[in-house]
């Protein structure tokens, strides 16, 4: 009788452990959902932003292409850590491409981009916000199946940790924009 009954305990740890795992695995893909919804509006303001931007800044030609080929590599990315990796990259540029706006004051004055601008402040505050607690929620997730013992029921049923979404060292940094050159006429 009390083999059976240590059976089913141990039957019932594992259940709860499992339903467990898989509700935090769960929240790990709701929280990327609100990660990839971020970035798609980002996406989406990119060629709007490089339009407005191309009138005023033809000069600048190769950061508004870079910008749109690293959208785009963005948007392929295959991997969470790879797609980290390319957001970085457009948010360094992007944030070069604001920055450089100061120089240019009749684009500065432009209806058109101060809304594209603070539109996409908006989002990267919104990203910010979507990366915290997707990440967040990585970090629970990978410790609860790496916890003994719940990590032998992870193991045993296929749980796997997560990447999580992070900047790379040199995006930590703040952007570097020289705006002592001039200006061709």
């Amino acid at each position: 009788m009390i083999p059976i009954l240590g059976l089913l305990v141990l039957a019932a740890y594992v259940i709860w452990v499992f339903n467990r795992l898989v509700s935090a695995r769960n929240q790990v893909h709701v929280a990327w959902s609100d990660v990839d919804v971020q970035l798609q509006r980002r996406h989406d303001l990119v060629p709007l932003l490089v339009e407005a931007v191309r009138g005023y800044m033809q000069h600048e030609a190769g950061l508004l292409e870079r910008v749109a080929l690293e959208r785009s590599r963005a948007r392929d990315a295959q991997s969470i850590a790879d797609r980290g990796d390319r957001e970085t990259a457009l948010s360094t540029d992007l944030g070069r491409l604001i920055a450089l706006a100061e120089a240019y004051p009749e684009l500065k004055a432009s209806a058109n981009f101060r809304q594209l601008s603070s539109q996409l402040v908006a989002v990267e505050d919104a990203l910010a916000h979507a990366r915290r607690f997707y990440n967040g929620s990585v970090r629970e997730y990978n410790t609860d199946i790496q916890r003994f013992p719940d990590l032998l029921v992870a193991r045993a049923t296929g749980f796997r940790d997560a990447d999580f979404f992070a900047a790379e060292d040199d995006a930590r940094a703040g952007v570097q924009v020289r705006l002592d050159q001039e200006r061709p006429t």
